[in-house]
């Protein structure tokens, strides 16, 4: 296995670590800038509002050598981690966040295709797992070590710590990955003309909505666990971890079902992430309750990553670096809807076991948008179809 590719799998850990690392921070956050609860998950919010702009920078920079690309994105982010950790604003702070997240979006489109190139063919499919591999990590590690952090050190030790990763994972692939001069042959034109099919656009929709649901209540998953559940702050760390178990879980599953049944999987993820952000209205006020739904939500909710890509590069008819950015940049126009979603309710005077409740709701539009791609794909409105096969879907 080429050491470049743990030089990748760090860097990804980085961006996966600060990406939800303030969602257990929110009252430190809150209290420090004298802001809502709500207000302060703007901080997730302009991150994901950042990932929807991150498609632009992939598109000024595809016709860059791969290395260098992947340079330049993560010393944009180790240096928006630096700025976050020394934000005397807030306003500020939510500048750092935005910037930062564009980095995050072109660079897992970038890395893969890198990744791919340093192993021989047939082994490319695992060189671009051990990369996503170390953004699974995050979330089992990073965010309960940032949350860590965060509480030890102040707010600004989680974004000092993040930045520490990120200069590691930037020195490794300065010195691991080989350099290539040679810009990749992109035809532009082709690549932006799989975008005029509606199904795409549907498609991108669906993954919105449907994962951006899960964000109404994760977004202020720590306020939820302290002040109605009855957790303390510093059980949120391993609460947290038990999140993260959830989604490594999911997304093993996920994927080696998705491999059968794309469709069904799809369908399946949704259904239960809707009804589990239902139960979670419920479940939110008992301790052991709240730890097994944790899992479940973790585990269903980011089990949607693989599917949705996977759905999205099939409707596109290619493997495309901008349209499996642009993926990525619908899950941060999912999370951005969502965790304004949940503000409101907050803002509004509703209880905040009320954001399970509209997340719950925003995953079933997203749901409904899933089964109009399909009927748009084959003719059919049945979501219960089954497979949906490769060529009916670049029919």
């Amino acid at each position: 296995m080429p050491a470049a590719l743990l030089a990748l799998a760090l860097s990804a850990f980085a961006i996966g670590t600060t990406e939800f690392v303030t969602n257990g921070l929110l009252t430190a956050l809150a209290d420090d800038f004298g802001v809502t609860i709500a207000h302060a998950g703007m901080v997730t919010t302009a991150y994901a509002i950042g990932q929807v702009c991150g498609p632009v920078l992939a598109l000024l920079t595809v016709r860059m050598p791969g290395k260098r690309v992947l340079v330049l994105l993560m010393a944009v982010f180790t240096a928006g981690n630096l700025v976050s950790a020394v934000a005397p604003t807030f306003g500020l702070l939510l500048a750092s966040r935005f910037l930062t997240a564009w980095a995050h979006t072109a660079f897992f489109g970038v890395a893969s295709v890198v990744a791919s190139r340093l192993v021989p063919p047939g082994r490319q499919a695992g060189a671009i797992a051990l990369v996503f591999t170390g953004l699974s990590l995050a979330n089992v590690l990073g965010m309960p070590m940032g949350t860590l952090a965060g509480q030890s050190w102040g707010w600004r030790g989680a974004f000092a710590l993040v930045a520490a990763f990120g200069v590691v994972g930037l020195a490794g692939m300065i010195r691991l990955i080989p350099r290539d001069d040679v810009p990749p042959a992109v035809d532009l034109r082709a690549e932006l003309a799989v975008f005029r099919n509606p199904r795409l656009w549907l498609a991108l929709a669906a993954t919105a909505t449907g994962f951006g649901g899960l964000f109404a209540s994760f977004t202020f998953i720590e306020p939820v666990l302290t002040r109605v559940t009855g957790f303390t702050t510093s059980d949120v760390v391993w609460l947290l971890a038990i999140y993260g178990a959830g989604l490594v879980a999911g997304n093993w599953l996920a994927g080696r079902a998705a491999d059968r049944a794309l469709v069904a999987t799809t369908t399946t993820l949704l259904v239960l992430l809707t009804a589990g952000l239902c139960l979670f209205t419920v479940t939110a006020h008992d301790k052991p309750l709240t730890v097994v739904t944790l899992f479940l939500l973790g585990a269903c909710g980011f089990g949607l990553l693989t599917p949705t890509q996977t759905y999205v590069l099939r409707v596109a008819g290619r493997d495309s670096t901008l349209v499996g950015t642009a993926n990525t940049a619908a899950f941060g126009a999912g999370i951005t809807a969502g965790s304004l979603l949940g503000a409101a309710v907050i803002d509004h005077g509703a209880p905040y076991t009320g954001v399970n409740l509209a997340g719950a709701a925003m995953t079933a539009c997203g749901l409904l948008i899933f089964g109009l791609s399909l009927a748009r794909a084959d003719g059919r409105a049945s979501l219960l179809a089954g497979e949906l096969s490769v060529k009916k879907l670049d029919r």
